[in-house]
């Protein structure tokens, strides 16, 4: 039984990019380690773990919100990603 964590920064996946990784990791791991069999999907276990910007840091900088949102493109009240300005 697999369970498999991924870590990020919060702010940079929207919902549907969440989604969209919770179900490839999931089909991978059945194809991998389930050996294709669709039944072991039933027990692959995958979590998305969203950390503050301020405790992350790239090349000794921290990002902020508003660095990620430039870059990314901010998320709005419904959880998906809107247009870069």
């Amino acid at each position: 039984m697999p369970y498999i964590t991924v870590s990020t920064v919060r702010g940079i996946l929207d919902i549907g990019q969440k989604q969209a990784l919770l179900e490839r990791i999931t089909d991978l791991m059945v194809e991998i380690e389930g050996q294709g069999n669709p039944e072991f999907r039933k027990s692959v276990w995958v979590k998305i773990e969203e950390g503050e910007p301020a405790n992350w840091s790239l090349g000794g900088m921290k990002p902020t919100a508003e660095m990620i949102a430039t870059t990314f493109g901010p998320i709005g009240h419904d959880g998906r990603r809107m247009a870069k300005a």
